[in-house]
């Protein structure tokens, strides 16, 4: 994923928690996370893996393609 990509997924994240009313600390609590790797997901510091890309979308109760809108 390139640093862009990464960027456009944080952004994603952070609209979608907050539709959701939820802080990182919320959020990160709701996918078993902590809540300096939320905050550094949402400002597109880290690569995310497959497998928290999905506790991110059970989390905030959309699909997994869902997240990966517009990321291309």
């Amino acid at each position: 994923m390139s640093e862009d990509s990464r960027k456009k997924f944080g952004k994603r994240i952070r609209t979608l928690r907050k539709q959701a009313g939820w802080s990182q600390e919320k959020l990160a609590a709701a996918c078993d996370l902590h809540r300096t790797y939320v905050g550094a997901v949402e400002r597109g510091e880290r690569n995310v893996s497959l497998l928290n890309i999905v506790q991110f979308a059970r989390a905030l109760r959309v699909k997994p393609a869902d997240l990966m809108e517009d990321i291309s």
